[in-house]
């Protein structure tokens, strides 16, 4: 039987939900528990800030070979080469990780560790623009709402898989870690093969490159003064402001606050299940106001996270379990303040870029992302493994303070300049109230809307 071009499509954006709850599984049991892993083999604050910042910058500059790549080979085969040998390096971490423990090595292995996570985020980097394009292609309608959808659906096994391998890692905490990090690991690479085998299976519309798509990324830069180029260097600044603190509250709670790992996976599972409930009403809110408001309301809470962090120390006298109920309720914060803006971000390129040039646009965005990441983190990471106290702060603290202060300076000043690209209804709390009140946000949206919305955007 011959489906139609919309019925091919269709059953395409279903497999990308299957292929992505496989994904999740590699999210929930892999990436989320690489910075435990290299603490556990004796990494420093200053090597987890590498752990974040190298893959990140490395992964996303490889992007930049992508578009031309697209041109001699199939988006689908980049992918399932790509998503393959990412699946493999699991297999390659836990080599290191039997050298550690065997004795066999002991300070290379955090080293270790970074170059060969970094080359696993970069086989998964090189494939983004390849899947954004593919993606672009597919869900041509509606992308606030099946990005939602989709998220919601990965986000919840993400999120199981997180908390089973939380249970995993404490019952072998006390003697045989490895033993626990080998499970998470396997699993993580099963999860990841199993999504290639999907890629292949996926409908891929025949991509057609219009004479004069391409443009380098020197002359993106020399075009940033426009509104897509505002947009990008709003979101570097936020990756730059966030990524200073981000490694480290895992160091912070691991190390310095003693936390076991069922505590801190606890903590660390609120955020993806209250990013669940929200996903889909952020969708609708978008759709209907635009991405561009979404990101206007999210971008002054998300700085408010890293202070919310900080203030914890005020609550270590009253014990262990008031610590964790706070860091629970802060993390429960970020999950709603995330899952508006990454869901509004990543939408806002689906309507800003046309399907000729996504790729290439996803491909250098992320680079300066990249470069944001990498120059928070490795700020972050020697200021946090530095020996002072300034304001009476550690230097993890002033690190999650100085993230605070970096978080609110851009929203504040490059959030005004980009504007809305796309047809949406005037924002009237009558209009919105119904949207607004189902994610619990209307009084926020409107104090908020109040101070950010500059004269002449919408």
């Amino acid at each position: 039987m011959n489906l139609s071009e919309e019925e091919l499509k269709k059953k395409a954006s279903e497999l990308s939900i299957k292929e992505g709850s496989f994904y999740s599984i590699m999210d929930g049991m892999g990436l989320r528990y690489i910075t435990p892993f290299a603490l556990a083999l004796g990494a420093s604050n200053k090597q987890i800030g590498f752990l974040t910042s190298l893959p990140s910058m490395i992964g996303n500059f490889s992007k930049i070979f992508t578009p031309r790549y697209m041109e001699k080979t199939s988006r689908k085969k980049i992918i399932v080469y790509g998503t393959l040998l990412q699946a493999l390096m699991w297999l390659v971490l836990l080599l290191i990780g039997y050298f550690y423990f065997s004795g066999k090595i002991s300070g290379s292995a955090a080293v270790l560790v970074i170059i060969a996570y970094t080359l696993l985020i970069l086989f998964g980097a090189f494939t983004s623009p390849a899947w954004s394009s593919w993606m672009k292609d597919i869900v041509t309608v509606n992308s606030g709402k099946y990005f939602g959808r989709r998220s919601k659906i990965t986000g919840f096994i993400a999120l199981l898989a997180m908390l089973i391998g939380g249970f995993i890692l404490d019952y072998f905490n006390k003697s045989q870690v490895f033993i626990g990090f080998v499970i998470l690991f396997v699993f993580a690479f099963f999860g990841r093969f199993v999504s290639s085998m999907i890629f292949r299976k996926k409908y891929e519309p025949k991509l057609h490159l219009e004479q004069g798509y391409y443009f380098s990324f020197g002359q993106f830069l020399r075009k940033m003064p426009n509104n897509f180029g505002n947009f990008v260097i709003f979101l570097t600044m936020v990756q730059l402001a966030t990524a200073i603190a981000s490694p480290f509250f895992t160091v912070y709670m691991l190390k310095d606050l003693g936390f076991g790992y069922v505590s801190w996976i606890l903590v660390n599972m609120i955020a993806p299940l209250v990013t669940l409930v929200f996903l889909t009403g952020w969708g609708k809110f978008a759709d209907k106001y635009g991405n561009l408001r979404v990101m206007r309301i999210c971008g002054f809470l998300t700085p408010l996270i890293p202070l919310f962090y900080l203030f914890s120390i005020w609550l270590i006298p009253f014990g262990h379990y008031a610590v964790l109920i706070y860091l629970i309720a802060v993390e429960a914060f970020s999950g709603f303040a995330w899952a508006g803006f990454n869901l509004s971000s990543s939408n806002f390129i689906y309507d800003a870029v046309t399907r000729e040039r996504m790729a290439l646009c996803v491909a250098y965005s992320d680079i300066l992302n990249g470069i944001g990441i990498f120059l928070g983190a490795t700020l972050g990471g020697f200021i946090s493994g530095s020996n002072f106290i300034i304001f009476g702060l550690t230097p993890i603290l002033f690190v999650f303070l100085i993230s605070f202060v970096a978080r609110f300076l851009a929203a504040t000043i490059f959030l005004p300049r980009i504007k809305e690209v796309r047809d949406v209804e005037k924002f009237d709390i009558k209009g919105g109230k119904k949207i607004l009140m189902d994610i619990g946000i209307g009084r926020i949206a409107k104090q908020i809307d109040m101070v950010s919305k500059p004269g002449n955007t919408d």
